[in-house]
């Protein structure tokens, strides 16, 4: 009897029951994020969400975001920590969302690998059900695909997508902003999702830092210091809208804070950030120092400690500090919006210099 040397899905690389086993691994942590609206289980073709829950709003506009986590997952990959960068795809997504001011609902994600090891795309999906639960959303569904030949057998890649609803008459954005604003900064956690590429190649390939390398400065190894999670505003964001009037939000990501501010600044309007306000924390100065950065390209493509921005009129400054000083989040008066003038080109800008 000849032997069967037939082609197979197997031994092109593919591995369905690995794929199997980590769904099975999986589950508990996708059960966790589940809201009442959510239908079905994990294993569908489709994730299900009852949309008569929206029965409630007069007008609802759904908000949709997609995004991924760039090459911070490089940092996870080589570490072999799989389970924190879940969260910076949520932060990413759902921060998004929630800057027009509505509320996350659900989110999809995307998983690709060289090879599948269910216990690591476990670990994964575990970090992502950790961050819909801080961003109050629920996981629905995702797809883990394996691409033996294009990408090596520890390399990984992860997307998601979300969806959030909005009443229309309390959609937040440019049109509500007004001269006299005040614009308050909510610290970041460190360098977020963001401008990796160029940490990366300052501190790894340029000056050829260890990731197990401790450093002083930091007080921690830079590799934990690469993998601290990007802070995950929107409840913290939805708080504000519920406790006092905001005019409008600006999630600070790549292009950093200026172009991002700038991004929901209407005509004839300009926001004005004063740097003296606060002290970024010490990985950027690091970055900088160790690359000979200059600070106008770290500004344009790191957040320099200032994650979310929320724009508020001057009598709602009290409320909204205190609101999110009671949730954990620092946060402080960094500027104001005024009547744009011939000396300002663009609708935002940082002056003076960074507290020491």
């Amino acid at each position: 009897m000849s032997q069967n040397t037939g082609a197979s899905y197997a031994a092109a690389g593919v591995d369905i029951e690995a794929g199997d086993r980590a769904v099975e691994l999986m589950k508990e942590w996708v059960k966790k994020t589940q809201r009442p609206e959510v239908l079905g289980g994990l294993g569908g073709f489709a994730g299900l969400f009852d949309a008569s829950a929206l029965k409630k709003y007069e007008r609802p506009l759904l908000a949709s975001a997609t995004d991924g986590v760039g090459t911070k997952v490089d940092i996870a990959r080589q570490l072999g920590v799989y389970d924190s960068i879940g969260h910076d795809l949520v932060a990413m997504v759902m921060d998004d969302i929630v800057v027009c001011g509505a509320e996350p609902l659900f989110m999809t994600d995307y998983i690709c690998v060289g090879k599948v090891h269910p216990e690591r795309v476990a670990a994964i999906v575990k970090g992502i059900a950790e961050g819909c639960v801080l961003a109050g959303c629920a996981l629905v569904g995702g797809e883990t695909a394996e691409h033996p030949g294009l990408l090596g057998p520890d390399d990984f890649d992860v997307a998601g997508a979300g969806t959030g609803v909005v009443e229309a008459d309390r959609l937040l954005g440019a049109d509500r902003i007004r001269s006299g604003d005040a614009v308050i900064a909510m610290a970041s956690s460190g360098l977020h999702s963001n401008g990796y590429s160029l940490v990366r190649h300052v501190l790894l390939e340029r000056a050829g830092l260890s990731l197990d390398a401790r450093i002083d400065e930091l007080g921690r190894t830079l590799g934990e210091e690469l993998l601290e999670p990007t802070k995950i505003y929107s409840l913290d964001c939805l708080a504000l809208i519920h406790t006092t009037e905001v005019h409008a939000f600006s999630h600070v990501t790549g292009g950093g804070l200026a172009a991002n501010l700038a991004r929901v600044i209407p005509d004839g309007l300009h926001a004005t950030v004063d740097r003296s306000t606060w002290t970024p924390a010490p990985v950027f100065d690091l970055v900088g120092r160790t690359g000979s950065v200059e600070r106008l390209e770290l500004e344009k493509t790191l957040n320099m400690g200032v994650g979310m921005i929320a724009i508020v009129p001057q009598e709602s400054v009290d409320v909204a500090l205190t609101t999110l000083a009671d949730r954990g989040v620092e946060a402080w008066v960094a500027g104001e919006i005024t009547e744009r003038d011939d000396h300002h080109t663009t609708g935002a800008a940082l002056v003076g210099d960074y507290a020491n």
